[in-house]
């Protein structure tokens, strides 16, 4: 199995991919693979989520091999196998918790749509990206909402049109990267341990309210929406705890 899932003992799960013969490029078999595991994870108590790749590279994309067998499938079976690289980004995507995503090395083609789907993701400073499928006379259809969420359309219009490819310091200023650390671990650990300190449900609560907010137009519906999000977690036994907490000067409940 290419897919390996590891818990820490502070509930943090690490999806990792290791396909390092081939640069961790991903078939239908390791698309299966991840999205059983993601899913998987979903039904455990945890409180964050990392995905990550073995060796030099983060992920080349597609496997050329599987590529290749597609090539003379017809117009179903290709629907079929793109609908599952749909239902792999939005399962990665819809991840309750806070997702992390660790990038070293080349990050082309559909990996962009991984990093992408993941709330913050850090890089090593050699760190390359490419939305390359154009080059193939293809277009990154599956991952395109989510990257264009990530770097916007205006970028999405140079980088999706010239594949060209961009490094560490251009993906940050577009939004796609937000950290960039050559110890990814450490670099990981530190956001990870910040994300444990606060109060669990807020968190699920806050990644929840970002997707509800974003992109909307503030009217009394939305403005009612978060006055109504913000009432219920003030009186729910989290909300209750953590103010008791504050103005007592003490950890809370989770962090003890």
């Amino acid at each position: 199995m290419s897919v390996t899932l590891s818990i820490t003992k502070s509930n943090v799960a690490t999806i990792e991919l290791d396909r390092q013969a081939v640069h961790n490029a991903f078939d239908d078999t390791t698309i299966g693979q991840l999205i059983e595991t993601i899913e998987y994870a979903k039904t455990l108590d945890i409180r964050a989520l990392v995905l990550k790749s073995a060796g030099k590279h983060f992920s080349a994309g597609a496997d050329l091999a599987w590529m290749k067998s597609m090539a003379d499938n017809s117009f179903e079976d290709n629907l079929a196998d793109s609908k599952q690289l749909a239902k792999l980004m939005s399962s990665l995507h819809s991840v309750a918790v806070p997702t992390l995503c660790l990038v070293q090395g080349a990050a082309f083609g559909g990996a962009i749509g991984l990093i992408a789907c993941c709330d913050i993701a850090i890089c090593t400073d050699d760190a390359k990206f490419c939305l390359s499928e154009v080059k193939l006379g293809l277009i990154p259809a599956v991952i395109s909402p989510y990257v264009i969420q990530a770097i916007g359309e205006r970028q999405a219009r140079r980088y999706f049109l010239t594949a060209e490819v961009f490094k560490a310091p251009q993906a940050q200023q577009m939004g796609l990267i937000q950290i960039i650390d050559n110890d990814l671990e450490s670099a990981a650990n530190t956001i990870l341990q910040a994300i444990i300190d606060n109060g669990p449900a807020a968190v699920r609560a806050a990644k929840q309210l970002i997707s509800a907010v974003a992109g909307q137009v503030i009217d009394e519906s939305l403005t009612d929406y978060t006055a109504q999000q913000i009432a219920s977690i003030r009186v729910s036994e989290e909300g209750q705890e953590g103010l008791s907490a504050f103005f007592a000067k003490r950890a809370p409940s989770w962090q003890q």
